[in-house]
């Protein structure tokens, strides 16, 4: 027979955030923010509704067990939702009130319910982490427009954990070559007919094609990227096509690559506002 988990599990995260959001202005900011992010998953907004109707079906067995039923389906969710609203609201405490102008402001609210959008469809703990920081630091710093966080809330959804992989190597080694980035992958090097081979070449033509990383290039004074010299080759054409774990080549992030590390991946570079600069 299912365990049946309590009603005030479910109810009570909402509850008690409305009760302490009017205890003083900051917590009625936080309001805001908790209605734009569970205005924007469609699930929460069923739960409420039928949440609602529930004294009027309490009294009978099948209202009990669709209840239960419920209950049990979204437990695990609700529980992670709460882990993550909660996780937000201690950074903003910690940002201070400097930030309340701008976390009630429309547009910080349409990047809310975007971002939560997203973490309801995210499957794993590090994509939801990764919408919590982008969340809680461009609340704090305006490094960059709120165009470009859409942007990167888009990256958190559209990239795979294995993507992300990459961008934190390539961040962590400015100049790092495809050979080190699958070294450092896989342990060792695949061969190139390999199925590891065909998906590092994905997640290099994705992360490239997408605008976060690309290859070293000279710049000069203007910051304009400086055309290399071509190569002429001696001798015999090379029998073999380029390896996908090509060693010569050198891997930066783009300029929105970094921006994108800085916002989001917190466990790589610290939280922005605490560097000094």
């Amino acid at each position: 027979m299912p365990k049946e988990v309590p009603e005030v599990d479910v109810v009570q995260i909402i509850r008690d955030e409305l009760e302490r959001s009017s205890a003083s202005k900051e917590w009625r900011i936080t309001e805001k923010f908790l209605m734009a992010a569970l205005g924007s998953i469609p699930w929460v907004g069923g739960f409420i509704a039928a949440a609602a109707s529930i004294p009027s079906i309490e009294s009978t067995a099948h209202g009990n067990a669709l209840r239960t039923k419920w209950l049990e389906e979204h437990h695990r969710k609700l529980e992670d939702l709460n882990s993550t609203l909660g996780d937000i609201s201690q950074r903003f405490e910690k940002l201070g009130p400097s930030i309340q102008e701008r976390i009630q402001s429309p547009e910080y609210l349409n990047l809310v319910r975007q971002a939560f959008r997203n973490w309801d469809r995210a499957d794993t703990e590090q994509k939801r982490e990764y919408i919590a920081n982008v969340l809680s630091n461009s609340a704090g710093t305006r490094l960059c427009s709120d165009d470009v966080i859409r942007l990167f809330i888009s990256w958190i959804d559209l990239y795979h954990e294995a993507h992300f992989s990459v961008i934190a190597q390539v961040f962590k080694n400015p100049g790092i070559t495809r050979y080190e980035i699958g070294l450092d992958l896989y342990g060792q090097i695949p061969r190139d007919d390999s199925p590891e081979a065909d998906l590092f070449k994905l997640l290099i033509r994705d992360l490239s094609t997408g605008g976060v990383i690309r290859q070293a290039r000279d710049t000069n004074e203007a910051g304009q990227f400086v055309r290399k010299r071509p190569v002429r080759r001696r001798g015999f054409a090379p029998t073999t096509m380029e390896s996908a774990f090509e060693d010569t080549k050198q891997y930066v992030l783009t300029e929105l690559g970094r921006q994108f590390v800085h916002y989001t991946m917190n466990e790589v570079v610290p939280r922005i506002g605490s560097e000094s600069n």
